[in-house]
């Protein structure tokens, strides 16, 4: 590991996170849970295998990772310290600073679903507490994320194999990122490659509202 060698505790912390790809490792982990090598490197298209296996190594001797069988799942996968977890608040702080930069990204940039699980953890609202649960994915079981709106909340998580959802939704990444955002409007977001199959009043109930 770099140091910067300062007696600092911005530095101190980059020394620990600061190297590339280390803290979209953190947003791997924090969007799938506990995560197997394989799904890590699955969700870091353009990582070397190498270099992942060494930032794994970094962020457990570092006290943010740790690697083990999660019960009742077995064979090993890598979780998330509660310090590690502690960063999840720059992580978000990064989201929303780094959000007025998406529609400005390459247009061959890489995008898989569940890096949209965070937002929407953030930017979806429950506009009809009243109303029963109900479910919707986003994307499918390989890669996606289920939202659950009940009772005013919104429970964002990887998705379940259990759960049947009232509408599924796909498309293309920067118009959903519109759509989550309540920049893109429903009706628009289909004209744009959004596929909503089953109950679009589930879909605007979850959504901003002007």
């Amino acid at each position: 590991m770099r140091s910067y060698g300062q007696l600092c505790s911005v530095a101190r912390a980059l020394d620990v996170v600061g190297d590339r790809w280390t803290l979209l490792i953190v947003r791997e982990v924090l969007t799938r849970g506990p995560a197997r090598f394989t799904e890590l490197q699955k969700g870091l298209p353009g990582m070397a295998p190498n270099l992942l296996a060494q930032r794994l190594r970094t962020l457990q001797e570092q006290g943010v990772l740790e690697h083990g069988a999660t019960p009742p799942a077995t064979g090993g996968r890598y979780r998330l310290t509660d310090r590690g977890r502690d960063l999840e608040g720059i992580v978000r702080e990064l989201m929303k600073w780094g959000a007025p930069t998406v529609p400005a990204a390459p247009a061959d940039a890489a995008f898989q679903m569940h890096w949209l699980s965070l937002p929407a953890q953030y930017l979806l609202r429950d506009g009809d507490p009243d109303e029963d649960a109900v479910a919707l994915r986003f994307g499918d079981l390989d890669d996606g994320f289920d939202v659950t709106a009940v009772h005013g909340s919104i429970r964002v998580s990887p998705c379940r194999p259990d759960v049947t959802p009232a509408a599924t939704v796909t498309g293309p990444g920067p118009v959903l990122v519109g759509l989550l955002q309540g920049a893109i409007p429903v009706l628009r977001a289909t004209s744009l490659g959004v596929v909503v199959a089953g109950d679009q009043a589930a879909l605007r109930r979850v959504l901003p509202r002007p």
